[in-house]
């Protein structure tokens, strides 16, 4: 099949072999009704246990498979809706589906909302009492207990009711920055390669300072940076309200720091964010010999920060069919074992992918499901090597949550944020190291390898340098000083000169950089990438280097869920996040990576 035409193609001209098979959740949209309208009814019954939870430990115990049911359920209704709305923007009727259910799920968080306030009121040693004597209550025993975990931090009814009122205005800097940055804010016209005028946007942004012609990248990069700085002061002022948002909540929620109160619903320590960054300081010099190698493969005489995107090597047109994707990436993931080869390959054939665009269908990529389907990925597949590393991504996502809803109850089968992308990333390393070392063409090894050591530059250590502003930033206020432009700006070029070194001119605009960037109002969240992918890194390692037993603890994780802690889950994986040790062996992966390339152009 032809994936690439100038017209889209709609969706009923796509062939069934490349559509998920959402019949697979609900057969008929008549079936899909009837759990709504269950929903609606649970909803209803649900609330009838509200002032009741301290009674008794059968009382609780209701409560809690009510609640446990009805959000299991409306999860299919949710997800089967916006799935299929997905598909194809121009249905009404899935349109529909889908706006109705962002109503129902304000009427479920409604019904539930008195569960936690009820449950910490119970005193702990009647909470053990009820646990101890009622067998069947065992099952939310870690439940119960986390929510317990946070009652140091939850205040009284009066107060938490308070602050929920308060909390449209903490949110207020990242909506006034949403607004600046997506709808006010105008980028001149450049002209491109080819001397033509084009209007630069964010997303065209991205391409421009890819392009081979310096004088478009330098174009470009001063056009986006010079636009926000006519916004410099407004942004400055309200990335420091967001800051000053979140030192406040941790204040009355009596956290140490911002930080803290950020870190703790994942029960992760600061120490863990404190080690990413100085682990990363002590290894800064293999950052600087990947820019040296940049910068002589240019061959420039100076390198500046719109240099960092333009690819090394000329791009190969690698065209990788949809199935010779799947062919390579089942190929790549052999390592895993026959058990995971297997689900990969029933996961393949079974429905799971939506593959090519389509008129009307969302773009980008993801992986989704509920507990009671199989998972499904959702891919705008073109014939590259991008969207070949984007399938396995993806298909890690999918096999991580079809192992999690085999193996946990549902009240665990979800896992946290934190160990999220180890999966999907886990994929890619492999799938990486079995494509170098099948390729013997040299223009294409050095196309992977620059593909490859520009995933550690942007996702280790560029998000380190983001996760250490943030701490920087927090830091100031939770000590009473302000943040300017002046003072954000120079917090930013200073770690742009230590995470970059000496061949790198650090040029002015990209001081500004704070100020357009989306995460920074989701604060302590970026670190995430850099640890994920470190402990991805080292996990893939220790399966392709054969450590004793490193597959099955692999397998194990990835059917734990949410049932542990996302540290302690990774420590029995393999890896000890609490130490340097994943983060020293994943940068030993980018330095043989520079080592491969070195080679390469000698």
């Amino acid at each position: 099949m032809e994936n690439k035409e100038a017209r889209i193609s709609k969706r009923n001209e796509i062939s069934d072999q490349f559509k998920w098979k959402l019949e697979d959740m609900y057969e008929t949209n008549e079936l899909w009704e009837a759990d709504y309208n269950k929903v609606k009814t649970n909803t209803v019954n649900l609330v009838k246990y509200r002032g009741k939870l301290g009674e008794s430990s059968d009382a609780l115990l209701e409560a809690l498979k009510v609640n446990s049911e009805l959000s299991r359920l409306f999860e299919k209704v949710y997800t089967y809706a916006h799935m299929r709305s997905h598909e194809d923007s121009g249905r009404s009727l899935y349109q529909g589906y889908a706006d109705r259910v962002d109503s129902l799920s304000v009427e479920v968080s409604s019904a539930n909302s008195f569960m936690v306030p009820e449950i910490l009121a119970i005193d702990e040693e009647t909470l053990r009492k009820y646990i101890n004597e009622n067998e069947s209550l065992k099952l939310y025993d870690k439940a119960i207990n986390e929510i317990v975990r946070m009652k140091p931090h939850v205040l009284s009814s009066a107060e938490e009711e308070l602050l929920a009122k308060a909390g449209e205005l903490a949110q207020a800097p990242g909506s006034i920055f949403n607004m600046l940055n997506n709808a006010d804010i105008k980028f001149p016209i450049i002209k491109d390669e080819n001397g033509n005028e084009v209007e630069v946007t964010k997303g065209r942004y991205s391409q421009l300072v890819e392009s081979t012609d310096r004088r478009v990248r330098k174009d470009a990069f001063e056009a986006l940076y010079g636009s926000y700085a006519k916004l410099k002061n407004t942004l400055a002022a309200t990335l420091s309200s967001n800051v000053k948002a979140n030192v406040f909540e941790a204040k009355v929620r009596k956290y140490k720091s911002a930080m803290e109160a950020s870190l703790h619903p994942d029960d992760i320590s600061p120490e863990v964010y404190d080690n990413l960054i100085e682990t990363i300081h002590d290894n800064m010099k293999l950052m600087y010999r990947y820019i040296a190698l940049r910068k002589k493969i240019l061959n420039l005489d100076e390198l500046h920060m719109y240099d960092l995107y333009t690819p090394l090597v000329k791009e190969e047109k690698m065209k990788i069919t949809y199935e010779e994707a799947v062919n390579t990436v089942n190929k790549g993931l052999e390592v895993l074992g026959e058990k995971y080869t297997s689900d990969l390959k029933s996961g393949f054939d079974s429905g799971w992918i939506d593959v090519y665009e389509n008129e009307g269908k969302r773009s980008g990529a993801y992986s989704w499901g509920c507990y009671d389907s199989h998972p499904y990925v959702l891919l705008n597949h073109t014939d590259n090597l991008n969207s070949m590393f984007t399938l396995a991504h993806e298909m890690g996502h999918a096999l991580h949550s079809y192992y999690s809803d085999k193996n946990q109850p549902y009240i665990y089968a979800q896992y946290k944020i934190f160990v999220a992308e180890v999966a999907s990333t886990l994929n890619e390393s492999l799938l990486m190291d079995y494509m170098l070392k099948t390729t013997e063409d040299k223009r294409k090894k050095m196309y992977l390898l620059n593909y490859y050591m520009e995933q550690f530059r942007t996702t280790v250590y560029r998000q380190t340098m983001f996760a250490e502003f943030e701490k920087i930033i927090h830091q100031k206020v939770e000590a009473g000083e302000a943040l300017t432009n002046e003072i954000l700006s120079k917090i930013y070029h200073d770690l742009n000169v230590l995470y970059y070194g000496t061949d790198m001119v650090i040029d002015e605009y990209i001081d500004l950089e704070w100020a357009r960037i989306p995460h920074f109002y989701t604060s302590f969240y970026v670190y995430k990438y850099a640890t994920g992918f470190s402990a991805a890194t080292s996990l893939a390692q220790q399966i392709l280097n054969q450590v004793q037993d490193a597959i099955d603890r692999y397998l194990e994780f990835l059917q734990s869920g949410g049932s542990d802690y996302p540290i302690e889950l990774l420590k029995k994986a393999g890896v000890d996040m609490t130490t340097s040790e994943p983060i020293k062996q994943a940068l030993k992966v980018f330095e043989n990576l520079l080592n491969q390339m070195e080679e390469l152009i000698e």
